[in-house]
């Protein structure tokens, strides 16, 4: 690439020192474009529109046709109750009556409703067991109003469950392969209700940044207000940018958003380091940046062993008796090899992660380390601790 690009200028006239400094304006810009390209994220990725989101639904119901691996009514008598009450709704009087069926399990079916999904469609439930029964392998879930945050039924769940583990034994041994008491049906519920939103008769609306950022959200107004021409995008706070079509040439919010989710926008963020001490897991930001400061780490090692020897007495002795007397051995060790390492002032992720690589420590010890850098006040960063 770089004797086609040399041999390109020659070949225009210029001498070979142009030509080979053009040729490096050439590979810069090219290398400068593609890691702009690549930092940066469309709107879609990293904001949310108001009211195109998921709404959760709930409901409690039955599953029937299990083969004898259903609750036990004497132990959930919400199963019981809710299999009288089913029966009487379908003509059934079971008043006064004992039940003993192992083939019924109560249980909680649970779903998500997409945005803007129209009457008539339909949705995956996930159904979970919710007394004690073993498996709900074969049932067959029963008809379940589904349920969201205003009480209201948005769907109706039916459908024959598939379980992805299973549960078999015997007297003496049992196998269990994942959780047979949570199932799922493939389009399990229809949708009965539609959420009351119209998108594209609004004049104006709000977008959610993901990660809350005051940087972020002025970068994405002014993607917005280049890319229309007008300034109908304003950043109110970290979280939020408002869009208004008043007084725009734009017309249709549902256009204007189609073209702004595509919009490209380098996402800023804060330094931080993000700490797991029980994993031991480290996550470090690009931006972190360390002072000057000097770093020495060494591990002292006591390894104590017991060996314990028996002592008898000698052959035909009349007196003496076998006794064990303790042997104990202590050892004491130096890591001698870890020296004192110095990390220069604005140093970024890279030379950080190499600087105590160069210790030889392992992610404990640098926990350790970075809260003390972070002590120091050399850390210019915020430690996060999961």
């Amino acid at each position: 690439m770089y004797s086609k690009l040399i041999r390109y200028f020659v070949t225009t006239g210029l001498p070979l020192k142009k030509a080979l400094l053009a040729c490096l304006v050439v590979l810069f810009s090219m290398t400068w474009s593609v890691t702009t390209a690549n930092s940066a994220s469309r709107v879609k990725d990293i904001a949310e529109f108001e009211g195109i989101r998921d709404n959760i639904l709930v409901g409690y119901g039955l599953v029937v046709g299990l083969n004898g691996t259903g609750d036990s009514l004497s132990n959930s008598p919400f199963t019981e109750q809710s299999l009288t009450s089913m029966l009487e709704r379908l003509g059934v009087n079971t008043t006064d009556e004992t039940l003993k069926t192992k083939n019924v399990a109560a249980v909680i079916v649970t779903a998500t409703l997409p945005p803007f999904q129209r009457q008539g469609t339909k949705i995956d439930i996930v159904v979970s067991s919710l007394g004690d029964a073993e498996n709900l392998t074969g049932g067959t879930l029963v008809v379940t109003p589904l349920l969201a945050a205003d009480g209201e039924v948005y769907a109706v769940a039916q459908g024959t469950l598939t379980v992805a583990g299973f549960a078999v034994g015997g007297e003496a041994e049992s196998i269990t392969k994942g959780v047979p008491t949570t199932a799922r049906v493939a389009n399990g519920a229809i949708v009965e209700r539609e959420m009351g939103f119209d998108l594209a008769t609004l004049t104006s609306l709000r977008i959610s940044l993901r990660n809350p950022d005051l940087t972020t959200s002025r970068r994405i107004a002014q993607a917005v207000n280049k890319y229309v021409g007008n300034p109908v995008a304003e950043s109110s706070d970290p979280s939020t940018v408002i869009l208004n079509l008043e007084g725009s040439k734009r017309e249709n919010m549902v256009e204007l958003l189609a073209d702004i989710e595509q919009l490209m926008v380098d996402p800023d963020q804060i330094a931080r380091v993000v700490i797991d001490e029980q994993s031991g897991i480290i996550v470090i930001g690009k931006e972190v940046k360390v002072d000057t400061v000097a770093i020495a780490q060494g591990n002292l090692t006591v390894r104590i062993t017991e060996t314990p020897q028996v002592s008898q007495p000698a052959p035909f002795s009349e007196n003496g008796e076998t006794v064990v007397v303790p042997r104990t051995n202590i050892e004491v060790s130096e890591d001698s090899d870890h020296k004192l390492a110095i990390l220069n002032k604005g140093v970024r992720l890279q030379e950080l992660v190499d600087g105590l690589n160069a210790l030889g420590i392992g992610p404990r010890d640098m926990i350790s380390i970075l809260q003390a850098i972070k002590a120091a006040g050399a850390l210019q960063a915020e430690i996060e601790l999961m």
